[in-house]
């Protein structure tokens, strides 16, 4: 987190939220981590941050005393990603960001991508819905088994040329 970079897990439920916290308390976790546990934020202070994102991403919720288990998926998952944005990220990781999501949600997360990359924030995006990929990547790297077997970008970004890749890397390594 020093260093500006922020890493959204891919299991949100196990690795993300804190399922007994508020909904408040889920946003300014990582910004109280980097600021140190030994100076808190006041309440008001917290409440502030968490009304902030609360609103930016249009997250679904009662209050910002809401727990966060109460809210739906797409709701829990906007709360994380506004709590790696509060701390104002260079470079920002996204693992399956949009798996177990409603269809809006997923939008609204794709788009917020797309706002930021072009803000200048570095965003790795990974999924595995060639896609979602083609709709908020500017080059993408296919990976299989932990080995890259291709780069794609500008015109080359097509469904088309993603599953050739992948066919390609086969082809490569069983040469190799």
């Amino acid at each position: 987190m020093k260093q500006g970079i922020a890493y959204l897990a891919e299991d949100r439920k196990r690795d993300g939220i804190v399922g007994d916290l508020s909904v408040r308390d889920n946003i300014i976790l990582a910004l109280q981590v980097k600021k140190g546990f030994f100076k808190p934020f006041s309440k008001a202070e917290a409440t502030k941050f968490a009304d902030e994102y609360i609103k930016l991403l249009d997250i679904k919720t009662a209050s910002v005393e809401t727990p966060i288990k109460s809210l739906s998926g797409g709701n829990q998952q906007k709360v994380i990603l506004g709590r790696w944005l509060l701390t104002h990220p260079k470079y920002l990781i996204l693992d399956e960001p949009t798996r177990g999501i409603d269809v809006g949600t997923k939008i609204d997360i794709q788009k917020l991508v797309l706002k930021l990359a072009s803000e200048g924030m570095s965003i790795t995006f990974i999924s595995s819905e060639t896609d979602e990929m083609l709709r908020t990547c500017s080059r993408l790297l296919v990976m299989r088994d932990r080995k890259l077997v291709g780069e794609l970008k500008g015109d080359e970004l097509t469904q088309k040329s993603i599953m050739n890749t992948i066919a390609g890397g086969e082809q490569d390594e069983q040469q190799n």
